[in-house]
């Protein structure tokens, strides 16, 4: 009987947590994997930077932060705070994205690493503090079953999420309300950078 229960725990599925967990692992590893390459394997991975992230954040965002807003003693301080973070982090992407995709080929330079290294110290800033002030708490206040229900959510969120950064998408409501046509558009401008790339 404790052997059966044993391997119940370990073949349980992941909650949201999890998954946003194994997101800022995944994070960390693409802008290892940005600052160490250079050519096409530089800009091939930063393109899986900023899909991530887009998709990350709405995710957060349209799912987790809202709960966490409710559940949380002191959940709007914490989570106003966590937006600002988001925010600021959404307009430092795009900006790299516009110099990813100037057309002179030197957008990825010296400057471009400058600027993706302060991206990058403010995004895992941010990860660690919503592990800590929220992730955590939320563990403990949501339960291990609403959690789990929320994976979908969080699974369905990043499905239909942007592939690019948005600064103007400020809210949950702004993220459902226009985040499936930008994603759509986005989704559009990936495929034909994909075919130009390969017509090259």
């Amino acid at each position: 009987m404790v052997e059966q229960s044993q391997r119940t725990t370990e073949a349980r599925e992941p909650d949201a947590i999890d998954l946003l967990l194994e997101q800022h692992a995944r994070i960390e590893d693409l802008f290892r994997a940005v600052l160490r390459t250079t050519g096409n394997a530089k800009r091939e991975a930063f393109e899986d930077l900023v899909r991530l992230l887009s998709m990350h954040e709405t995710a957060e965002e349209e799912v987790i932060h809202p709960i966490a807003r409710r559940r949380l003693d002191f959940g709007d301080a914490v989570i106003d705070r966590r937006l600002d973070e988001e925010r600021d982090a959404k307009g430092m992407l795009a900006g790299l994205v516009d110099l990813a995709d100037r057309g002179d080929g030197k957008g990825m330079d010296a400057s471009f690493d400058a600027e993706l290294g302060r991206l990058r110290l403010a995004v895992l800033t941010h990860a660690r503090k919503e592990e800590r002030c929220e992730f955590g708490r939320l563990r403990h206040t949501a339960g291990e079953e609403r959690l789990r229900t929320l994976a979908g959510a969080v699974r369905a969120a990043a499905a239909l999420a942007p592939t690019r950064p948005h600064p103007s998408l400020t809210s949950p409501a702004a993220n459902i309300v226009f985040g499936p046509a930008l994603a759509v558009a986005d989704r559009v401008r990936d495929a034909l950078r994909e075919v130009r790339r390969d017509n090259v």
